[in-house]
């Protein structure tokens, strides 16, 4: 089966803590939806294996390599949107993910307030002081990072409902085509009596957000 017409892909970066996993899912329920065919692809599970190799404390080779693979599928199973979620430090690696995922790729950075993602840390890591303070620093490393890298094309604040934030990412950066396809299969919907909102279908799955 070949790749849908007009697939394309998010990649959505931000530090430690603003919530890259959970706005992907979001994403994901709300193209669900929508009626948009499409996929959730979390970074941080596909590369994760140990020992990590020398000189790649973060798995990258073994991550791109399994998002080729895991894309592909997905685009031959007639996805027309990827959602992924990770990090990309360098402005460069931009290339080598769009290979990856064999289509047009949209970055997408979330950023969040310094001292709401130290306190949902705080709440995530209360039993594990060493892991605690690796997040707490990894924060702010990633974040000086991905300001001198500026690898994205657009920036979302995250909002406290990641349902919001979902929308927020889906306005600003689908323009166009499929922005019109997504209009359209919402409209027929509507007309059909079929529409509905995904909120229970989100808070079932999301029962801790």
């Amino acid at each position: 089966m070949s790749t849908a017409p007009g697939c394309r892909a998010l990649l959505l970066v931000g530090a430690v803590g603003v919530g890259k996993t959970t706005t992907a899912d979001a994403i994901g329920d709300e193209l669900e939806g929508r009626g948009v065919p499409g996929a959730v692809i979390d970074l941080d599970a596909i590369r994760r294996g140990w020992p990590a190799p020398p000189g790649d404390r973060f798995n990258s080779a073994i991550e791109l390599a399994n998002l080729r693979a895991v894309a592909q599928n997905f685009r031959e199973a007639g996805a027309e949107v990827l959602v992924a979620a990770g990090v990309m430090e360098k402005r460069a690696a931009r290339a080598r993910y769009e290979e990856a995922v064999g289509v047009p790729l949209t970055v997408v950075r979330l950023v969040a307030p310094r001292d709401l993602v130290r306190s949902r840390l705080h709440r995530r890591h209360e039993l594990e002081p060493e892991s605690l303070t690796w997040h707490l620093d990894r924060f702010d490393e990633l974040t000086a990072i991905l300001d001198a890298a500026a690898v994205e094309d657009v920036t979302v604040p995250v909002a406290e409902d990641p349902r919001a934030t979902a929308r927020a990412v889906l306005d600003a950066v689908w323009r166009g085509e499929l922005g019109r396809r997504i209009d359209d299969v919402v409209e027929d919907r509507v007309e059909l009596g079929t529409f509905k909102t995904t909120g229970s279908e989100f808070e079932r799955r999301h029962p801790s957000v």
